[in-house]
């Protein structure tokens, strides 16, 4: 308390307590691959802020054309804003063979990313490169690209691995004599199972920013893209489909009806052509098990902006006295931000009641809980799913008169 020598008026001021907790960006790209320009800024995670930079940046001179330009010129072209770009121009772009570090390993150190892809590398290691990046990270998600050739739907529904050469086979010729074997066939082209993966066909035809002509090109660019022009325009919570791709002229294969039918259980998401709406994105699906909580891909991606906004809001509470005055501004703190989320519409309920619930008491924090230098807060929430299926249940009326009296 202060010490007052005189009489007077003295005006003190006293905080109210409240720690806002905001929302984290959900918008940001990391793009790893071969630049046009091979030589700049290699083996660096460089941010960049719009196509010019790009240029600027990684193209300079060059004529040539990669899918990493295309797909960050996607990523501009259809509401993104901020992404980083790696260029590795040599040897695998994920394993970093004669590099000290990997470029996914160099984005490992930049929290702002919320979305990764490795355009146009559509092989089974770059698949779990990215997969295993994403899950170790916890708070972001990879966008895989499917295969160029896209027309064996059932292939696409399966798991595909790693292709080995089979060990050396004998000949029938000179004693000792061996003849190579023809290569494991593993047909599969779908990413395995996870929670922070998603996979879309098929490639796009744009027109190259560079080159100027007619070229087909891997999705996950401009899919990027429109997951952060949702996040601006609807919200993260809204699921970044059914929504036109720009730039698209073409698809390189035309999905069917009767293909995705086959397809999105499976979750492979499929960027279809309409003949009145043009080339929209038309499914929304992690990579998780059909059965999975986390199949649809603004559920698992509201979660990750959640665990990460509650987690950079709350770190004040560390070292703080573990009593019932700290757990009763944990609620406060969490059910202010859960009930801005709600009120954006992120959460089902007609109340913040119905929508979401945090507790913190002693109940969760018992003594030994306490002595253990914890402190607890169960917290739950009803996520909106997207309206996936519309069904519309139509029959004829039997009466032909007017209605009312």
């Amino acid at each position: 308390m202060p010490v007052y020598s005189s009489p007077g008026i003295y005006v003190e001021e006293v905080s109210g307590g409240s720690r806002p907790i905001e929302s984290v960006g959900t918008s940001t790209a990391g793009f790893v691959g071969t630049a046009p320009d091979p030589t700049a800024r290699r083996d660096e995670a460089v941010a960049v802020n719009s196509w010019s930079e790009f240029v600027r940046v990684f193209v300079g001179e060059s004529t040539t054309s990669t899918p990493l330009s295309r797909a960050v010129y996607g990523f501009f072209d259809n509401g993104g804003g901020r992404c980083y770009v790696v260029n590795i121009a040599s040897g695998h772009p994920l394993a970093g063979k004669g590099r000290q570090r990997s470029g996914l390993r160099l984005l490992e150190a930049i929290d702002e990313i919320a979305i990764v892809a490795a355009p146009g590398y559509t092989d089974a290691a770059s698949y779990e490169d990215l997969l295993a990046h994403c899950e170790l990270m916890g708070d972001r998600m990879a966008i895989l690209d499917g295969p160029e050739q896209t027309g064996d739907v059932e292939r696409l529904t399966r798991v595909g691995g790693v292709t080995l050469p089979k060990p050396p086979r004998k000949t029938g010729g000179t004693e000792g004599e061996t003849q190579a074997a023809p290569a494991e066939e593993n047909s599969g082209l779908r990413p395995r199972q996870s929670d922070y993966g998603t996979f879309y066909v098929p490639w796009l035809v744009v027109r190259d920013p560079l080159t100027g002509e007619m070229t087909s090109t891997p999705p996950s660019g401009h899919v990027a893209g429109v997951w952060a022009r949702t996040d601006v325009t609807r919200g993260v919570h809204k699921a970044p489909a059914n929504e036109p791709v720009r730039g698209a002229v073409d698809l390189s294969y035309r999905v069917t009806k009767a293909e995705q039918d086959v397809l999105n259980p499976a979750g492979v998401n499929c960027i279809r052509h309409f003949p009145a709406e043009g080339i929209r994105i038309w499914g929304a699906r992690t990579l998780a098990a059909s059965a999975s909580e986390w199949r649809y891909l603004n559920v698992r991606r509201l979660f990750n902006m959640l665990k990460e906004s509650i987690g950079d809001g709350t770190r004040w509470i560390v070292f703080e006295p573990n009593d019932n005055l700290l757990w009763k501004s944990i609620r406060r703190d969490i059910g202010a931000f859960l009930t801005r989320v709600w009120r954006d519409g992120a959460l089902q309920g007609r109340t913040p009641q119905e929508a979401f619930f945090v507790k913190c008491d002693e109940e969760t924090n018992p003594a030994e809980v306490r002595d253990a230098g914890q402190v607890v807060t169960l917290i739950g929430i009803a996520p909106v799913k997207p309206a996936e299926f519309v069904i519309f249940k139509i029959s004829q009326s039997a009466g032909t008169g007017e209605q009312g009296a």
